[in-house]
């Protein structure tokens, strides 16, 4: 339960002022059908986080419980700093809807998107971390929802309101927690 509550938490702050944030906000004002939107973020999210938990899960299996911690640690302390780092939505994730349907934009440019994006990586190490790779995918793509669909409903009204600094050092704060209790052995219970 640790990991689906963790992952849903970290991804959701970590989520906030993200480019596929962004990307929420503009499909939403570019097309003004939420569902399709909806829809598609969660696909691409349940694909993309369930790649990326496999691979999690696959990285616990071939490091060794020490190598593993350091790399999970830093890793963890690693994604704190690139959570202060603020994204933006390039012109290619943009173009890609307007040659295809709500749905299949939506579904394209968030898979592509997430790939590499620090939710992406964060959900790799969760799974490492956890050993639970279902629970980390489910909590990421819960995180994903909770900070997205709000974009997608209340378009571009609600960015002006949150004061994105905070939200990043918090979400840099939990990754900073997160490492040092995987580094000090908090991990102990999962072989870690």
């Amino acid at each position: 339960m640790e990991a689906l509550i963790v992952s849903t938490g970290v991804v959701a702050l970590a989520e906030i002022g993200d480019k596929t944030q962004l990307l929420a906000f503009v499909l939403a004002a570019r097309f003004k059908k939420p569902l399709p939107i909806i829809a598609g973020i969660l696909l691409a999210t349940l694909i993309n986080h369930g790649l990326a938990g496999a691979l999690g899960a696959w990285i616990m299996q071939i490091l060794s419980p020490a190598v593993l911690r350091w790399v999970l640690g830093l890793s963890f302390i690693g994604m704190a700093i690139w959570t202060l780092v603020p994204d933006t939505l390039g012109e290619d994730d943009a173009r890609v809807t307007r040659r295809m349907g709500v749905f299949g934009a939506t579904l394209l440019t968030f898979f592509l998107a997430e790939m590499g994006d620090k939710t992406q990586v964060a959900t790799v190490a969760m799974a490492a971390h956890y050993g639970t790779p279902v629970m980390v995918v489910v909590g990421t793509t819960l995180g994903m929802l909770i900070a997205d669909v709000p974009a997608v409903l209340v378009g571009g009204t609600l960015a002006g309101r949150i004061p994105m600094r905070w939200v990043h050092a918090a979400a840099a704060g939990v990754f900073v927690l997160l490492g040092v209790a995987t580094l000090s052995g908090a991990g102990a219970a999962f072989g870690i």
